[in-house]
């Protein structure tokens, strides 16, 4: 007998929607213009005569050359033990410096930065060194939708149905050297659009590393879409990182340049506050932040309480990365 065990992120069957009725139901919602929005959201208000409008969500660009690419195939081998967060509350709260340290400022200021055309350069120990067009690189990439965790260092949380591609799809497309043991990642440095950038007290651009086998493991995401759109401005249009069993932090966000190292790089609040915040950035209740605990979070929208979970509930996937 064949007995299937759980992974950590995964629901019951019998709590699962059924796939006929999910791809129906995403089908109707895209004809309505409002396939991105939480389902429980959407019709909660249905059972009356009156069904409510749908928030208006903020952030969103321009339809690109690759708009017609959302909403993805959902892989359902990623689900989760919580629901959704509402759509208008994570577009509506969100930290990206580049414009304002003041979350709830962020989608207002990014109104007018354009995010195309947008290029991503590939460089360092690498034997296809190149340059992409955005558009060009997620049309060659495998685009699908995860339900993922998402837990700030600042002790708040959200799950958000992420689009993207696994970075490994990437990684065997330019295909790095042997001696590349780390893969550093930089973000776009226009203080013309960004007024955070300004502020010369930071070592800007922002910039995040992994080591390869994070950013080869299979939950590690280069993503482009949210909520079955393309992804919104304040959450990194048009190119994120998404490592669900890290803090947000280290998920750095509008990505302009992709190097290949054989040294561990600096990393923005590694190199900004070395003491709070470390290179690895393992979700992890048991190390409390040196100003607050990270035993429990808060859920963003609900407000709900929850004890924090190891690697943000991703341990038995991750922990051998961090066997010495």
């Amino acid at each position: 007998m064949l007995i299937k065990t759980p992974r950590g992120w995964e629901i019951p069957e019998r709590r699962a929607t059924p796939e006929d009725v999910f791809l129906n139901r995403r089908a109707f919602l895209q004809t309505l213009g409002i396939a991105g929005m939480s389902t429980l959201g959407v019709f909660a208000g249905c059972e009356s005569s009156g069904a409510k409008e749908a928030p208006l969500i903020r952030g969103l660009p321009e339809p690109s050359a690759t708009a017609d690419l959302y909403p993805a195939q959902r892989n359902e081998q990623f689900t989760l033990d919580r629901a959704l967060t509402a759509e208008a509350d994570a577009a509506n709260y969100n930290n990206f410096y580049e414009f304002s340290s003041r979350k709830e400022l962020v989608v207002r200021l990014v109104e007018g930065w354009q995010t195309r055309p947008w290029q991503v350069e590939v460089a360092g120990l690498v034997h296809k060194p190149q340059t992409f067009d955005i558009d060009d690189l997620v049309r060659k990439m495998p685009l699908e939708e995860r339900l993922y965790r998402h837990r700030c260092v600042e002790a708040w949380s959200m799950s958000v149905p992420w689009t993207g591609f696994p970075i490994k799809a990437l990684v065997d497309l330019v295909q790095p050297l042997a001696s590349a043991r780390y893969l550093r990642m930089i973000t776009f440095h226009d203080p013309q659009a960004a007024p955070g950038l300004r502020n010369d007290t930071y070592p800007w651009p922002y910039h995040e590393g992994l080591s390869m086998a994070e950013a080869t493991h299979e939950l590690a995401l280069f993503v482009t879409g949210i909520y079955g759109h393309e992804l919104t401005k304040q959450h990194g249009a048009p190119i994120r990182l998404v490592a669900p069993w890290k803090y947000g932090y280290k998920s750095i966000k509008s990505i302009v340049r992709l190097e290949f190292v054989a040294e561990q790089p600096k990393t923005f609040w590694n190199t900004l506050i070395p003491w709070e915040y470390d290179f690895v950035a393992n979700v992890n209740p048991a190390v409390p932040h040196p100003r607050w605990s990270q035993a429990s979070e808060r859920i963003l929208g609900t407000r709900e309480i929850k004890a924090t979970l190891p690697y943000n509930g991703y341990g038995e996937f991750v922990t051998s990365l961090y066997k010495t």
